[in-house]
């Protein structure tokens, strides 16, 4: 428990925070990284070109300071980026590492202004912080390392399929090079991809959903081929243009909360957009298979026909299913957006809703079926980027 004057301190920086947080994160990360460069082994090096590792610490750091009387309110939070952190195998020896150069940081750019009363406080702070997430992730490595076929940090898997699903996603059947068959997961969790690529000094870590509902012997992802020229690209385009069948890669157990809630039998919907589609995918292919009675309907949004995924396959579930409905967009074509009106023509309001893609897609989503009736809790949504110092996605 932190002392009332601690909170009070911690609380009355918010506004520095607010002021001067991004400024503080990046001056973290770039000391953080000189003295201890292995840790860019874990850390998304594009995002950190970008600086949205940098702002989305700034935003964590800034929400603690205001839920500090309250931390119970963040605890969503908390357990979503626990999740993460859990898929990158970050471990309870890097937060003392973190704690370290955050304060330094903090320090370094207040000047006079940060007191030993304010760095106290927040090294106190941070510290009761660290603990929480240091529990919940030993919990979940547990878990993952106590199931059924489960294992902690990374496995090597063989890549038993290559298939090309348009023209810029391709999905990976991924197999244990041990031969033995993988844990069970629920729709909507994802898995981490680590990755050696040739010259490159550090290791690359990308998130990716599974794609497919969960089979006993294999994993399915399905990632999209970035443009060249995007920092995000290296990654996608080595394993769309080098990896190939029978290649080796190193695979993080199934995390993720992002996930279907297969004890509901009421209406329920997808709406994504682009490479969104890929959790999608192991939703709806758990409700086709397990329930296939259940109202559902399917909204995806794609730029065109060539670069749309997995249309046959879910045309095929749908013609086999009881009562569903799917509707495809395409943005290239006159009125070829999710509208307002076509939200109401094929969602039942008071069932639940599973939004995916792009994060202006997802906030105009979002809006829109507040708009028409839904409250926050039938709608489900995950903005997958960056929110704490070791996420890296």
């Amino acid at each position: 428990m932190l002392s009332e004057q601690t909170r009070t301190i911690v609380k009355s920086t918010a506004p520095v925070l607010a002021e001067h947080g991004k400024t503080i994160t990046t001056v973290f990360y770039r000391n953080m990284f000189e003295a201890h460069p292995e840790l860019l082994n874990i850390f998304n090096q594009a995002n950190q070109k970008q600086g949205r590792q940098q702002t989305a610490l700034a935003n964590t750091v800034y929400a603690a300071a205001v839920h500090i009387d309250n931390l119970e309110a963040i605890l969503p939070a908390v357990v979503q980026i626990a999740n993460k952190h859990v898929s990158l195998g970050v471990k309870a020896e890097h937060y003392p590492i973190v704690g370290e150069y955050l304060l330094k940081a903090i320090q370094e750019v207040l000047g006079d202004a940060a007191t030993d009363e304010i760095i106290n406080a927040w090294a106190e702070a941070y510290g009761v912080i660290a603990d929480v997430f240091i529990s919940i992730e030993n919990g979940m490595y547990e878990k993952s390392e106590t199931q059924e076929n489960g294992w902690s940090f990374f496995k090597d898997f063989t890549i038993a399929r290559k298939v090309k699903e348009s023209d810029n996603i391709t999905s990976f059947y991924l197999k244990p090079a041990d031969g033995h068959n993988v844990p069970s997961y629920e729709a909507g969790q994802y898995i981490t991809v680590r990755l050696a690529i040739p010259g490159e000094e550090f290791l690359f870590n990308r998130q990716y959903s599974l794609s497919q509902a969960s089979r006993p012997d294999e994993f399915r992802i399905s990632v999209k081929r970035e443009a060249d020229n995007d920092p995000n690209g290296l990654v996608s385009v080595y394993l769309h243009e080098q990896v190939e069948e029978g290649d080796t890669v190193e695979v993080s157990a199934p995390a993720g909360e992002f996930v279907l809630d297969v004890k509901r039998n009421t209406p329920v919907a997808f709406v994504s957009g682009g490479v969104g589609i890929t959790p999608m995918m192991s939703m709806f292919e758990t409700v086709a298979t397990q329930t296939p009675e259940r109202p559902v309907s399917f909204l995806h949004a794609a730029r065109n026909e060539t670069v749309h995924a997995f249309d046959k396959d879910i045309q095929q579930y749908v013609a086999a299913m009881d009562n569903a409905k799917y509707k495809t967009l395409y943005s290239d074509e006159p009125q070829g957006y999710i509208t307002r009106e076509l939200l109401e023509d094929m969602i039942d309001v008071n069932g639940e809703v599973y939004v995916c893609g792009p994060v202006p897609f997802m906030e105009k989503m979002i809006s829109e079926l507040r708009a028409i009736g839904m409250t926050d809790a039938q709608i489900h949504y995950e903005f997958f980027g960056p929110a704490v110092a070791l996420q890296t996605v």
